[in-house]
């Protein structure tokens, strides 16, 4: 039951003591509708997760990771593993450009015998190598570009953007002189005259270590995008501390004495966290395509190591008589730069303080 209200008095000077009584848990949630304690992280999550073309895409591009993760562990072929080719006898020519789930000779014969042979999903090439395990190793090679020179982009980026963002005055104005002369470079040339120099550079200083099987190319490439694609995230990373630099909380932390070192790394880049994994997430598929066609051209990963642009590039000479050698690297760089691509513009919706309803 409500309570009575007491009769007003005007120009009384006693104190109303039920004014002062606390309030219950009900009125609290009758006068307040109460939201849970969330982080930017998390409410940006539930954004993502909202977007069921961005969910969709994250699904297809962990499946795709994993798959060229993992399938290379059980699967019993190897990448330059040539089927038939057996020591001391001269090569099976059976085993090339066998279709899928076709055998070979030997293969067939001892199937005839009761044994039970791996097939191959998508056929051999002309040199009796499996296509499928060829596929996922170039989606392994794809991917891991397009992870680490993202991350080279991101670091280099994120350093000279910031510094030039804080700094400004004629630090910025030369870092900002550099950026436009970098622009102007071109990519592609860059690439071939690194690929030409470091290949007589060093030789064979990579014989028998980890970037042996890659080549001098693939390190070029990461050169290249250390060199010259770090600018756009420089300047959006610029942009976005030249407008935060001038807020209160930084004006306070100067008059508290703090570095301008430690005001970038507690204060500016936590608040520019939304354009920083916006513009890396869409870094990821601009270097898996740069890196596919520059494969496809003979500037990627040194034989017998496969990436799919090279795949696509070997398919060329019997496009006629095997076109699925052709469709098949095609469709999953397709698959990963689409997939790529629309995550990042959920990324962008959720995490973008600007586009949220």
């Amino acid at each position: 039951m409500e309570k009575p209200l007491k009769p007003f008095k005007a120009f009384s000077m006693h104190v109303d003591l039920d004014a002062f009584i606390p309030a219950t848990e009900e009125d609290k949630k009758y006068m307040v509708q109460m939201r849970p304690s969330s982080t930017f992280f998390r409410d940006g999550m539930k954004r993502l997760l909202k977007n069921r073309v961005a969910t969709v895409s994250l699904i297809i591009i962990i499946l795709i990771t994993l798959s060229a993760l993992f399938i290379p562990l059980f699967w019993p072929y190897g990448y330059d593993q040539q089927l038939g080719l057996q020591p001391g006898k001269p090569v099976d020519p059976s085993y090339g450009n066998l279709k899928p789930f076709c055998y070979g000779k030997t293969e067939q014969e001892r199937m005839e015998a009761g044994e039970k042979i791996f097939p191959h999903i998508f056929g051999t090439d002309d040199r009796g190598r499996d296509y499928f395990i060829r596929v996922v190793y170039g989606t392994r090679i794809s991917l891991a570009v397009g992870f680490f020179a993202s991350i080279i982009v991101l670091i280099i980026g994120m350093t000279i953007g910031s510094i030039a963002g804080y700094c400004g005055g004629a630090v910025d104005l030369v870092i900002m002189r550099i950026v436009d002369i970098i622009y102007s470079l071109p990519d592609m040339l860059m690439v071939i005259l690194l690929a030409s120099v470091l290949k007589k550079a060093l030789g064979n200083s990579l014989d028998g270590t980890v970037l042996e099987k890659i080549g001098s190319n693939i390190i070029s490439l990461f050169i290249v995008f250390g060199v010259l694609y770090w600018v756009s995230m420089s300047r959006l990373i610029r942009g976005q501390i030249l407008s935060l630099k001038e807020q209160e909380y930084v004006l306070a932390s100067r008059a508290a004495g703090a570095k301008g070192g430690w005001i970038i790394r507690k204060h500016l880049l936590p608040n520019s966290i939304s354009v920083i994994i916006i513009s890396t997430a869409l870094q990821i598929p601009s270097a898996i395509f740069t890196e596919s066609y520059l494969s496809f051209l003979g500037l990627g990963v040194n034989a017998p190591m496969p990436s799919l642009g090279s795949l696509a590039s070997d398919a060329l000479n019997g496009m006629s008589t095997y076109p699925y050698r052709m469709i098949i690297p095609a469709v999953v760089i397709s698959l990963i730069v689409l997939s790529m691509n629309l995550f990042g513009d959920g990324l962008r919706d959720a995490f973008d303080p600007k586009l949220r309803n």
